[in-house]
């Protein structure tokens, strides 16, 4: 039976000559030449490996001229059995050199991490003074994560005062989710001001945010975008990406379901700050402070705010699935974030050293002095002027 090679197989055969020539042919070579024969290769699954090393080896390593758009399947990692066409000697062997371009795994894609247990890990030992957060964050993504047939995109919205841990916690989940953190291919920072900063543009960064977040939705199974100073969005631009995060089965074509968008902001913050005082006031502890004290706030806070968010279909459409409060830090939470600080610089410092740190920090309100006005957000500067 004659087959004609696409470039693709000539690729794979051509590959497999060179591991012949590099380990020697095993003793079961006649067996598999006869194999091969009985039309063993499954010539369509070797085809398209093949294709996809190719353009990636192209792209990447020789940098030709490309084509980062497109949609074929030839721009899709390879996963699943796609082996199964190889004996398990050749299999092993071209697995091993495949996966060395650091794009293959078992779990078919290894951008794609998912460490649940480092994500619980990481909030707990290095998030200070947040237990709302703690507990709200994991239960959401692990929800996600653990349900593939999830109806809508996850969709957070972060909410407190600057320095309380927002981008901290975005770079958490980015870090535990994908194998390069907030560097990932399948991870999207955009920062309103930044990105997006003339009004009179507005229509050309809707075009660009759409292209751009389904790029990246068609280049990754698992996707995670975060929108910081998001209260500085315009309207018209959050309601540009409203389909993405709603109940639909695709949008022309593509389906967003396996996205996260999480968007970051400083609304509520002072609402967050009067909770967090009342209870102070009252000698309960913040600890005591649940989800039922705040979630329904925020989302009034944000519902009536300045900007994009209170205009957008996102809050009428109801889309956000939680609103996540960060507390305002107090005098014990600046001392332990000292402590990080320090230590990631490989220094363990005396208690005396981070008291000294902790009350170089503004605090408020200007009775009580209870909340740091900025959090932790400087402490890994400030502590340059208590190194030796």
């Amino acid at each position: 039976m004659l087959l004609k090679l696409t470039e693709g197989v000539q690729l794979s055969l051509m590959i497999s000559a060179m591991l012949l020539k590099l380990t020697g042919p095993p003793d079961h070579l006649i067996e598999y030449a006869q194999m091969a024969r009985a039309d063993f290769f499954k010539f369509e699954s070797i085809s398209n490996v093949s294709t996809y090393y190719f353009n990636y080896i192209y792209c990447n390593i020789w940098e030709g001229d490309c084509q980062p758009h497109q949609d074929d399947a030839s721009q899709q990692v390879p996963i699943g059995d796609m082996w199964s066409g190889f004996p398990q000697y050749y299999s092993g062997i071209l697995r091993a050199w495949y996966c060395t371009l650091g794009q293959c795994c078992d779990s078919g894609d290894c951008r794609i991490t998912n460490n649940l247990t480092g994500l619980e890990r990481d909030l707990q030992v290095k998030l200070h003074g947040q237990h709302l957060v703690q507990s709200v964050v994991l239960k959401a993504i692990q929800g996600f994560i653990k349900n593939p047939d999830s109806n809508k995109p996850l969709t957070l919205s972060f909410h407190g005062w600057s320095g309380t841990g927002k981008n901290f916690v975005a770079r958490i989940v980015a870090d535990n989710l994908y194998r390069d953190g907030i560097k990932s291919e399948c991870v999207r920072l955009f920062i309103a001001p930044f990105h997006f900063p003339h009004v009179r543009l507005v229509d050309v960064y809707k075009g660009q945010l759409r292209e751009a977040i389904r790029d990246i939705v068609l280049r990754c199974p698992q996707t995670l975008f975060i929108f910081d100073e998001a209260e500085k969005l315009h309207p018209g631009l959050i309601d540009a990406i409203k389909p993405y995060m709603d109940h639909y089965d695709n949008v022309d074509g593509v389906s967003y379901r396996r996205a996260i968008f999480l968007f970051l902001s400083n609304i509520g913050g002072a609402a967050i700050n009067e909770v967090a005082l009342d209870f102070w006031h009252s000698g309960q502890n913040r600890e005591d402070i649940g989800m039922e004290d705040l979630e329904h706030l925020l989302q009034a806070e944000a519902m009536e705010a300045n900007g994009g968010f209170a205009q957008s279909e996102l809050m009428s459409g109801h889309l956000i699935d939680f609103f996540v409060p960060f507390l305002p830090l107090e005098y014990r939470h600046v001392k332990l974030c000292a402590h990080d600080a320090y230590a990631a610089r490989g220094v363990q410092p005396d208690e005396g050293t981070l008291d000294e740190v902790a009350k170089a920090m503004l605090y408020v309100p200007k009775e009580e002095k209870l909340f740091s006005a900025q959090g932790c957000k400087s402490i890994p500067q400030r502590i340059n002027f208590f190194l030796p």
